[in-house]
């Protein structure tokens, strides 16, 4: 289905998902970010409206494709504030889970994420899909089980393993 009258409903019904979402993903950025979570939430809007050939299936998979909107307009955001006209220095954190959970502060490089997630996918496109939906989405394990078809400890293992990639491609 194209972006519609019923995409506009469920992207109506997914929104405060989608709020808490970024204000996960902004409360590990530093105090001052230009961009805050509604801004964040409405950028990925526009980019999802841009788009003419959205397919869903339920709400689980828009939100997913929500959460993918979400991830370019991290990437495109970083990309601008790193670019070397600017001076940009690159601060990179992990993708643990515990982080996220923390007061502290961190800049996320979302550009050197992307192009770490790219590079993964050559591997494992499947360990990409995870990392995008439990990351830039935030569906549980048993949701991504759920919508990829594949057991719980598939995906956690998935999960563990591109985890782990990701740390080391980023530390280098």
């Amino acid at each position: 289905m194209e972006f519609n009258q019923n995409n506009s409903i469920l992207l109506q019904s997914v929104y405060p998902d989608l709020k808490r979402l970024a204000s996960v993903y902004m409360s590990r950025e530093r105090i001052g970010h230009t961009l805050c979570p509604t801004a964040l939430v409405n950028e990925a809007y526009l980019k999802l409206c841009s788009t003419q050939d959205i397919q869903s299936e339920d709400k689980q998979h828009f939100l997913a494709i929500c959460g993918r909107c979400i991830r370019q307009v991290l990437v495109e955001h970083s990309r601008k504030k790193n670019a070397l006209k600017r001076g940009g220095d690159l601060n990179f954190m992990t993708l643990h889970e515990e982080s996220c959970k923390s007061d502290t502060r961190h800049d996320t490089d979302f550009a050197a994420l992307d192009e770490s997630l790219k590079r993964l996918e050559s591997l494992d496109k499947v360990q990409v899909r995870v990392v995008e939906l439990r990351f830039y989405s935030g569906m549980t394990i048993e949701e991504i089980a759920l919508l990829l078809g594949l057991s719980e400890s598939t995906i956690k293992r998935k999960w563990t393993m591109a985890k782990a990639w990701l740390y080391k491609e980023i530390k280098q």
